[in-house]
């Protein structure tokens, strides 16, 4: 025996999912870039997608310890909140820091961005430049 959607749920219901009433959400102060970080023999590679982000909307800060992104979305256009029937994209200001999981050689980090997608290559610090110091006792 076969129950139709309106039998199950009733047609206000179906009509009520098709609503073009907006959900509504607490603004965000900022938004947090999602990330891919992963390691080869010689780097660490971080990637992350920051489509709609010019190069100039974009800090980067490196230190051989934690790497800092931040920037900004700007619109591209201007839509009146009352126009939209949904709203996912983040518009404003963004940042994200990651610690990396070993020290890296900040002079040789490089940023690239294609389609959208911002890759950072971090060299891992040579061990033979890595300095010991005895304990004294």
């Amino acid at each position: 025996m076969s129950v139709s959607i309106e039998e199950q749920f009733g047609a206000a219901s179906l009509a009520a999912s098709r609503s073009t009433t907006k959900p509504k959400t607490p603004p965000e102060d900022e938004g947090q870039l999602t990330v891919d970080v992963y390691q080869t023999e010689d780097e660490i590679v971080i990637k992350s997608t920051i489509a709609g982000v010019t190069p100039d909307d974009m800090d980067i800060g490196i230190t051989p310890e934690m790497i800092t992104i931040k920037g900004t979305r700007k619109p591209d256009e201007l839509v009146a909140p009352e126009d939209y029937y949904y709203q996912e994209l983040y518009w404003g200001p963004f940042s994200r820091s990651i610690i990396v999981p070993e020290d890296i050689d900040v002079e040789k980090a490089s940023a690239s961005m294609k389609n959208g997608i911002l890759t950072l290559r971090l060299p891992k610090l040579a061990k033979s430049r890595i300095k010991k110091v005895k304990i004294l006792s």
